[in-house]
């Protein structure tokens, strides 16, 4: 049964990357197969990866571009709209609660606003809480946090424009299934400012970019790390990978076959337990050491301005924080904005009110929870900053080892939910890109969906290399095309908020007990 299959899916892969990857992979079995992918992507798009990480130089250390950009834009937002982060924290949480949804009246869209807060944040809260935060903490020192944090607060902003646009201008299908995101406010949006080409232009790009992204970020480098979480940690033998893929394929294409309603379906449930597993061990571990956690706050201070014995010093310190954050909350990326655009609303403000919590969720609490659970246990001390001995993962799951050895199998359960619940959000940002590409049917959906389930295989199955660097790049780059589009759509954003802040304190929008 087991050859059966294998055939079959060296015929798929043969289609997907070529005849060469795949003869190898047959003649000369997975480990060849997993050298051979790596290195054939490697030589096919080290050019992407390149231009999109292009760094320069200062004070040391190496500051790539698009997390500048990223966090221009974080900060204008965040100016523009007057902190609007800080000052309607209480009204996004109502939002959530159902306190403004009328239960008497049907409202077009598929999800509630609580599951398409969850959704959205399933696909933030992943892997990039603990391994990310493991590296930036090995490369940027316990200063990275501080910068971690300040740049998750103020990438809520973003967050909350771009879900904004999203249920402006989503399209409802004849189903009743909704197709939103920046594929259609960068094209509609820019259409209604006199700039229709441009933002189609803008629009194609994202949707190539997003599928990118969801086959190697929100796939690949899931499936990849989820097994190689249970490899070290149950001493499974590589070759076991591709079972694991299989698996981990039907489970996630389980999912992703009912569309969005089945998706948060499952997100809301799973999403709340993962976050509360993963908080409550960080918790028992700053509990455990309460003593150092002061010292640990003051580490965590003291470095973010001083960079002691880090590459690069403040600088290093400050870029570290500043990459995690972005990469983990995705803000400005425009990836959230397609879950938020399925929500149960006729006010667009509401879904970009609640959409702000997530980078303060995904950030502020559970990274920064990583962080100080590595601070404490002293696992990263100097030494191993400068001599990077333990990174990503593994230094987290030394951080938590250190109060209780079994927590190593509690992270590999959390690092393998962190991973699926990622699987089946990105699913859904994929194949919204896919169906703005080449139409809404049945059959281009299926397609899709096929491909992603073949990719977690794939994903599980290679070795750790240059999946991470073209995965990283493929997500980054979506913020190129959604940036652009914010700064000229703010202003209606503007509008809908005003308006809907207004009405909310006239009592014209009714809240309900």
């Amino acid at each position: 049964m087991f050859k059966l299959i294998y055939k079959q899916w060296i015929v798929i892969i043969s289609l997907l990357l070529g005849t060469r990857l795949a003869q190898a992979a047959e003649q000369s079995g997975l480990e060849a197969f997993s050298s051979g992918a790596d290195t054939f992507m490697a030589e096919k798009l080290g050019w992407f990866v390149e231009l999109i990480f292009y760094s320069v130089p200062i004070g040391g250390a190496s500051f790539p571009l698009i997390a500048g950009w990223l966090l221009i834009a974080a900060v204008v937002f965040t100016l523009y709209f007057g902190f609007i982060q800080f000052r309607h924290v209480g009204l996004a949480i109502d939002i959530v609660r159902g306190k403004f949804t009328n239960p008497h009246k049907k409202t077009e869209g598929e999800v509630t606003h609580f599951q398409a807060l969850v959704t959205a944040l399933s696909g933030t809260v992943g892997l990039g809480n603990i391994a990310g935060v493991g590296a930036a903490l090995a490369i940027g020192g316990p200063g990275a946090t501080f910068w971690m944090i300040l740049i998750g607060l103020l990438g809520m902003a973003s967050k909350f424009v771009e879900c904004t646009l999203g249920v402006k201008y989503r399209t409802i299908l004849p189903s009743g299934a909704v197709s939103g995101g920046p594929m259609y406010y960068l094209s509609r949006g820019m259409a209604e400012r006199g700039m229709g080409g441009f933002g189609k232009f803008l629009a194609v790009g994202f949707a190539l970019m997003c599928i990118l992204g969801s086959l190697g970020g929100g796939n690949m480098f899931q499936g990849n790390q989820a097994f190689a979480a249970l490899s070290s940690t149950f001493d499974i033998p590589a070759e076991f990978g591709i079972f694991f893929g299989i698996g981990l394929a039907i489970l996630v294409g389980m999912v992703i076959i009912g569309g969005m309603p089945r998706i948060a379906t499952v997100t809301e449930k799973v999403v709340p337990f993962m976050a509360a597993l993963y908080i409550g061990m960080s918790l028992i571990v700053i509990i455990a050491n309460f003593s150092q956690v002061g010292a640990a706050f003051q580490a965590i201070f003291v470095g973010a301005f001083t960079g002691a014995g880090v590459a690069g010093g403040f600088i290093g310190a400050l870029i570290q924080g500043l990459k995690r954050a972005t990469f983990s909350n995705e803000a400005g990326i425009g990836s959230a904005a397609i879950a938020h655009s399925a929500v149960k609303t006729e006010e667009p403000a509401t879904e970009g009110l609640v959409a702000l919590l997530e980078p303060f969720i995904d950030t502020v609490v559970i990274c920064t929870m990583t962080a100080l659970v590595i601070t404490l246990s002293g696992v990263n001390d100097l030494a191993n900053i400068q001599s990077q001995a333990l990174t990503g993962v593994d230094l987290t799951r030394a951080a938590f080892m250190e109060t209780a050895p079994f927590f190593q199998y509690l992270l590999a359960i959390a690092v393998v939910l962190f991973a699926f619940s990622t699987m089946i959000s990105w699913s859904y940002y994929g194949l919204k890109a896919w169906t703005y590409l080449f139409g809404e049917s049945k059959a281009v959906e299926m397609i899709f969906k096929l491909i992603f389930c073949i990719f977690v295989v794939i994903g599980a199955t290679i070795q750790f290399g240059f999946v991470i660097d073209f995965s990283d790049a493929a997500i980054f780059a979506m913020s190129i095309f959604n940036v652009i589009g914010l700064y000229f759509l703010m202003p209606i954003v503007k509008k809908e908020v005003v308006s809907f802040i207004a009405r909310v304190k006239s009592g014209e929008v009714k809240k309900y007990k």
